[in-house]
Order: C-alpha cells, then structure tokens, then sequence
C-alpha cells in the first residue's frame, strides 16, 4: 500500500457505484480499476434512466450512450453514439488501451465493441418504452432541472498511490435529437485529470459545459494554485457569464486534487455528490450559485 488516503467522489446520489469504487480503492486497487467498475453499476441499474441500460432514448427511440475514462497518465478513450452495449465506460477503456484513438463513435465504436467480445444487447427497457411513448404524444422537449438533466455519472478516484483516474458515462438528455453528443465523452469538458494535479467531473447540461471546456479549466485553476472549490466556483461562473439562460439549466462540478481535497459547485441548487472516504460514503450537498 501506498502513502494516500483512497478517495471516491461521484456526482449524484450514486451510492452503490461510490461505494464499490470506495471497497476496491481500500483493497489496494488501482485508481483506473476503481473508476471503472465504480460506474458500470449504473450502467447496469435499469431503474436509472440516464446512463447505460434503461437509459432514456433520443426522439427516434434510439438508446444512444456517451461514455469516457482516462487514467494517471493522461491516456484517454472514449465512445459517442454508441448503441447495443450497457457498458460503455468499459469499451471506452479499450479504445483507450487497444487502439491508437482516443474516441470511436456510431457503428464503428459498435463494431469494435463486438471485435472485443462485447455482447449485443437492446438497451431500451420495457420502462423506458412507454415513457418514450408517451412523450410521443407532446414531443415537448424541455429539459428539467435536477431530473432530466440528472444525465450522467462522472467519477474521480485517488488510489493509495497518489494516482488519479476518472471516468464519465451517460445515456445523455432524455429525447435529444438523434445524433447528439453531449459533453460526458469529451476529454477536457466532461472529464479532464492531470495526475500532478488533479481531476475534475462535469454533469448537466452538457451544450454549457461543452462550450467552457470546464473541466480543463478547473484542473488549470488548480494548478495555478486554487482549491478544488475556489476551481469549481470559478467553472460555475464562467458559464453563467456566457449563457444569459443559465436559471433554466443546471450545471455542475466535482473536483479533487492530488491531497486528497475536494470541491463542487453548481448554478442550481439540488445538486449532490458522493464522497467515499476512511469507510464513510457519503452523499453531500453541492454549494450552488442560484
């Protein structure tokens, strides 16, 4: 074992996911591992319709997944307009580690997914079908605060080695236009880490934070000398200064740096993330803006 404290930080109220990361970071796994099967317990749970199976389809009726994952090293894969495979966040480690690309999309990532022994599955649940067709019925697209743009689950681990690694996955808002991305693939948005300093999660809406490169800016924040939290306010603020809309959305932040320290802030209030540290797992709530 090494000289750190294990820490698990997710967004949401994501305990089973926190906690399994948290389990394995106290056995002595490593960061990368940790993050991985730390979110694939979401992408398993159909009873959450925002990532992986059972995610809530785009206007078409098609379950499209954005997932990514980076390690210590700054490698970095990931899938967008992935369809047919619950564990997104898994294939977007194997572009990572098995290919010379970082990010695979649509029919492509699909067919790698399949080359790498990835089982074709349906992942429109019974649930999210009639959802879906009931939403036929208005066609109304209007994302809600703290539920639809409840999308992702980003994930940063501090292994007892003093490595950090990251992974983001989400089925994406709920009825989007086919063929959307948002921001959870997308390294520097999403998900951003640099092991000497620090890593950062984004989640809501992601057009917002595409548009910040937050993440990024949050570990450069850091590396300049600010914490987590001064780094996080600061993404927050950005955002509201570029999109005059921002009380009809939320976005949100989790941060942590190299000693462990973490942060998080948000525009709206509602927002929470978990932390697992020392045995706790812990849900906290985000300091917010509005």
């Amino acid at each position: 074992m090494g000289n750190f404290d294990p820490v698990c930080i997710a967004t949401w109220s994501f305990p089973n996911a926190s906690r399994k990361a948290g389990e394995l970071l106290t056995a002595g796994a490593t960061a990368l591992d940790a993050v991985e099967q730390g979110v694939m317990v979401e992408e398993a749970d159909i009873k959450n319709t925002t990532v992986g199976r059972g995610g809530a389809p785009d206007r078409e009726g098609n379950v499209t997944l954005d997932a990514c994952i980076m390690d210590p090293s700054g490698k970095a894969g990931a899938v967008v307009y992935f369809k047919h495979h619950t564990h997104a966040v898994s294939v977007a480690r194997k572009v990572m580690e098995d290919t010379p690309h970082v990010i695979l999309a649509g029919e492509g990532a699909d067919q790698f997914a399949r080359q790498q022994g990835f089982k074709k599955e349906d992942l429109l649940t019974e649930n999210s079908r009639d959802a879906f067709k009931e939403w036929l019925k208005t066609k109304e697209y209007k994302p809600i605060i703290n539920i639809e743009n409840h999308d992702t689950i980003g994930m940063l681990c501090l292994d007892s080695q003093g490595d950090i690694a990251g992974a983001c996955t989400s089925s994406g808002l709920s009825y989007k236009m086919n063929g959307r991305v948002g921001d959870s693939p997308i390294i520097g948005a999403g998900l951003f880490l640099d092991n000497e300093v620090g890593g950062a999660v984004a989640t809501g809406m992601g057009e917002a934070i595409l548009k910040s490169v937050g993440s990024f800016l949050i570990v450069e924040l850091m590396r300049q000398g600010k914490s987590p939290q001064e780094a996080c306010e600061e993404a927050i603020l950005r955002i509201i200064k570029q999109n005059s809309n921002y009380k009809e959305f939320q976005a949100a932040f989790i941060a942590i740096n190299k000693k462990g320290d973490v942060g998080s802030s948000c525009i709206q209030k509602g927002f929470s993330y978990m932390e697992y540290r020392g045995g706790k797992n812990v849900n906290f709530p985000s300091k917010f803006y509005h």
